[in-house]
């Protein structure tokens, strides 16, 4: 299967901390604002790099911290919201190290209950955290 014109490959880690999950809002590279939270992750940039290696990349992009892959979680293929095309979302559960010091795209960040997630988060955050919760 080729995927449509458009489409994009995405990574990023899913870090849980004592029932916490952390998100962030950004500002996306055509300037708008985004009005979900999200995962920290992004566009896989260079097809020589392997997708963990743009989830660690993101991660200290968007929040400036380090991590370590603990294992891979769901792969979503999803509808990019007001496009007529689809993103690939790759997931993993990863363990943060360092401070978390905000780059310049993020807007907002925090911590919040895997149980009590805000209205506005990314469809894909509810899908991940559901299966997650199941585990527990």
């Amino acid at each position: 299967m080729d995927l449509p014109l458009g489409a994009i490959i995405a990574a990023g880690p899913v870090i849980i901390e004592d029932g916490k999950v952390l998100l962030n809002r950004e500002v996306k590279k055509d300037g708008e604002e985004s009005p979900y939270f999200m995962f920290p992750g992004g566009t896989v940039e260079d097809f020589s790099s392997s997708l963990e290696e743009t989830a660690i990349r993101e991660a200290k992009e968007e929040l400036g911290i380090d991590i370590e892959i603990i294992k891979p979680l769901r792969t979503l293929l999803v509808f990019r919201p007001g496009k007529d095309t689809v993103a690939v979302l790759v997931h993993y559960l990863a363990k943060r190290t360092g401070d978390i010091v905000p780059g310049p795209e993020t807007i907002e960040w925090g911590w919040y209950d895997i149980q009590n997630l805000p209205e506005n988060c990314a469809p894909n955050v509810f899908e991940i955290i559901e299966d997650i919760k199941k585990e527990l």
